[in-house]
């Protein structure tokens, strides 16, 4: 059944113009990111909420959660950040939003993203975003139970 899963998740995305880089399930993290450890590609989670658009952070203004290193766009943001991490980080882990609903862990575009009654969402692409807002909803609890499970792999 998870192979199933996988192989539809990769067919779905294959069809948005997304091919993912090899790899086992074993080694994938729980938070997206990079090869050196840094979450979300290096955008900035508390802009997104604060500034409402993708913003690269700055090394300067780092930390660390979750395993990962966050960057941000100021002290200011980090300090929010710290203060309060489950209220910034994005959901999932930072993988994206539809793919979680459809079962798997898929990479992300940070300027594929939506914010849902305080949540920050991300997605692979801007066209999945677009499936994704379709039935925010319905996606969110589809996600919210695969969570767990997938969160694991």
């Amino acid at each position: 059944m998870a192979s199933a899963i996988r192989m539809f998740m990769l067919a779905v995305f294959a069809a948005a113009g997304f091919t993912a880089a090899a790899g086992t399930a074993e080694s994938k993290p729980l938070v997206f990111q990079t090869d050196e450890g840094v979450a979300i590609l290096g955008y900035d989670p508390v802009a997104y909420h604060l500034a409402g658009k993708p913003t690269k952070g700055d090394p300067t203004y780092s930390a660390e959660y979750e395993g990962a290193i966050w960057l941000f766009a100021s002290a200011e943001n980090r300090e929010r950040f710290l203060a309060d991490p489950k209220a910034y980080a994005p959901a999932y882990g930072g993988w994206c939003a539809y793919g979680m609903a459809k079962g798997g862990k898929v990479p992300i575009d940070p300027a594929a993203w939506s914010v849902v009654d305080g949540t920050l969402y991300l997605n692979v692409n801007k066209k999945v975003r677009g499936w994704w807002e379709a039935d925010t909803a319905n996606y969110i609890a589809q996600a919210d139970a695969n969570w767990p499970e997938v969160s694991r792999e």
